[in-house]
């Protein structure tokens, strides 16, 4: 599992782009509404959840990030 930084919460569709898993909004989209993005083990189908400290994000391919806040 690696760690992605971020500054205050982050949306779901924008945390796969920060995190380079995504090479565009639209791809974040695709996957997404597809049931493909689990977020601490649960399908998340809204590209606007937002994500806060210590959340997980799965992707299909099995790789695992942990959103981790800065300051926090």
């Amino acid at each position: 599992m690696e760690d992605i930084v971020v500054q205050g919460t982050i949306r779901l569709d924008q945390f796969l782009k920060l995190a380079g898993l995504v090479l565009s909004g639209g791809e974040a989209k695709t996957l997404i509404q597809a049931g493909m993005v689990k977020v601490n083990g649960r399908t998340e189908r809204r590209r606007g959840f937002q994500l806060k400290d210590g959340d997980r994000v799965l992707m299909p391919d099995s790789t695992c990030w942990q959103v981790r806040v800065k300051g926090e």
